[in-house]
């Protein structure tokens, strides 16, 4: 299903990976101490700015800053939109 949603300049629209539920040992996490996901998909690109190419394309998983972007619930589903320079990596 595609987003109708289209990022303005430099702008990514990011899907975040689900909070882990269970430590590697076996050990399920309470939701009071789950911390905020800090990688996701990208399922929507903005076209860039002016002599400025956008480096991430849909599809990629990315990693970002703890406190990036902005929280926006669309279609049932929450998405962080964020500008280029918040992510940190492509894995």
């Amino acid at each position: 299903m595609a987003l109708k949603i289209q990022p303005l300049s430099d702008r990514v629209v990011v899907e975040p990976q689900a909070a882990e539920t269970k430590t590697a040992s076996g050990l399920y996490i309470p939701d009071s101490a789950k911390e905020k996901p800090q990688q996701g998909k990208v399922v929507a690109v903005g076209k860039g700015k002016k002599d400025y190419d956008m480096t991430v394309k849909v599809g990629d998983t990315v990693l970002y800053g703890k406190y990036a972007g902005s929280e926006l619930k669309l279609e049932g589903s929450d998405y962080l939109i964020m500008r280029e320079e918040d992510i940190l990596a492509i894995v």
